[in-house]
């Protein structure tokens, strides 16, 4: 099943909240995942330039948008980046691809 890694930023207004009321934040994330039909391997509040991640497997991009989509609709989130990752043994698949994708392609402005 597809993995999904996210990003974010906490809103000032949830990041003043958290910091009143301290809480782990993992099993409501785990509950917002479920609800959107996904399902949350790991929650994580990261340093640097975003606040927290979180690694998801869902069955589609759909799931996984509709579980950020929820958060950022509650407010407390925004700057939300999501990626797909691959194992290592997917990856290598997809570069098979791009190999047999790239004997076919021509750049533009080349014949």
């Amino acid at each position: 099943m597809p993995i999904f890694i996210t990003r974010g930023r906490y809103s000032a207004e949830a990041i003043k909240n958290i910091i009143q009321n301290p809480q782990d934040r993992q099993e409501a994330v785990s509950r917002l995942a479920e609800a959107a039909g996904a399902r949350l391997l790991n929650y994580y509040v990261t340093t640097g330039e975003t606040d927290w991640l979180t690694i998801v497997e869902a069955p589609s991009a759909r799931e996984a948008a509709a579980m950020i989509l929820g958060a950022a609709a509650a407010g407390g989130v925004s700057d939300v980046q999501t990626v797909e990752a691959f194992t290592g043994a997917e990856a290598k698949q997809v570069f098979a691809a791009a190999g047999k994708a790239t004997a076919v392609y021509r750049a533009p402005g080349i014949t």
